[in-house]
């Protein structure tokens, strides 16, 4: 992407998140780099130059900001945490205490601040989410409510009945006529991706920070009548495979099983979206005259954002009639890097 000084300037000034990694910002005066959208007090223009790569501004001997952390990337799960996630996911009856994670030598505090900014809810609430869920799994599979109930860790078939109604909204005896949507974490090179996955296929795929995914996610339930959550699919290790493969380069087309609900139009663009070859890239116009309407290229344009999919539905192959990228709700520097990385300018895995 080539920007001016005036664009990259407006863009720190304007604390625009679509161009973090797209360039660094390195203040003279300081001798630290930021990222575009650093909350920081903004240099004047004289004091600042831009780099494409935090690689340039280290060797230029500027140091990473402590407010922004430009060297982390944005969205990734911390490993300690993924630890965390991964056992409870194995075993959901496990009650991790605040004493439990300082014998293992992390911060509850910490711990408890993460899981309040990227779900919404406190560990020790996603723990009884966790488990709430899967007896829900459970109940839906056939098992009896009463077994669930006990193996979940309740000590009582009205408190667990009382937790369960507060989740859903509905009893245990009636969620076995209930559809599910199963969602899971993924990490990648590019960040930390959120799957969703139900019998039929993988119906979402998006980065964890995307500004509209909680809209995303309540639209994709209302849609398939059904209630996400956290746990495995038969989907989801085909669907890791498959995007490890993607991004160690020696994968270019993807075999998961897809459901994608939508209009009849917002399908077919989405569909097409998926004849754009890998390595190419295809503007908007010429979106609309594959599907045989030369007029829709707005039309297409809102359905291709509208794409719940990413990267598997590549909708970042779809570039402004310049050939300059446009929006991507997963931030333009991560559809520059996966451009790059299907024309063979990068490796990122």
């Amino acid at each position: 992407m080539n920007l001016s000084f005036n664009q990259k300037y407006a863009a720190i000034l304007a604390k625009d998140e679509t161009f973090d990694e797209v360039f660094y910002t390195c203040v003279k005066t300081t001798g630290i780099f930021c990222r575009p959208s650093c909350t920081a007090r903004k240099p004047k223009p004289e004091n600042v130059e831009f780099f494409d790569d935090s690689k340039t501004a280290i060797l230029k001997g500027y140091r990473p900001c402590k407010v922004c952390k430009p060297l982390e990337k944005k969205g990734e799960t911390p490993r300690e945490i993924q630890s965390l996630i991964l056992e409870l996911n194995s075993d959901p009856s496990l009650k991790l205490k605040d004493f439990h994670l300082r014998e293992r030598g992390l911060d509850p505090a910490r711990i408890r601040r993460w899981f309040l900014k990227n779900h919404g809810i406190t560990f020790h609430a996603y723990q009884r989410m966790n488990k709430i869920n899967n007896a829900f799994k459970k109940i839906s599979n056939g098992e009896k409510v009463t077994e669930v109930a006990f193996d979940s860790g309740f000590d009582s078939l009205s408190g667990f009945s009382d937790s369960f109604k507060k989740v859903f909204g509905f009893s245990p005896s009636e969620s076995k006529n209930a559809g599910i949507i199963d969602l899971t974490r993924i990490e990648t090179p590019l960040g930390t991706m959120i799957a969703c996955g139900v019998k039929d296929g993988i119906c979402l795929l998006e980065f964890s920070d995307r500004k509209m995914l909680e809209t995303e996610l309540k639209d994709l339930a209302k849609r398939l009548n059904s209630t996400i959550v956290q746990g495995e699919n038969p989907h989801f290790p085909k669907l890791r495979q498959e995007l490890a493969e993607y991004f160690g380069g020696s994968r270019k087309e993807f075999s998961i099983p897809l459901l994608t609900p939508g209009t009849d139009f917002q399908v077919q663009v989405w569909q097409e979206l998926q004849n754009i070859k890998f390595g190419q890239t295809r503007s908007y116009k010429a979106q609309a005259v594959a599907l045989g309407n030369a007029e829709a290229v707005r039309a297409v344009a809102r359905a291709n954002g509208m794409n719940r999919i990413a990267i598997v539905i590549p909708c970042h192959r779809v570039v402004g009639s310049d050939g300059q990228l446009t929006g991507y709700a997963g931030g333009l520097w991560r559809k520059q890097r996966l451009l790059e990385l299907e024309s063979g300018q990068l490796r990122i895995a």
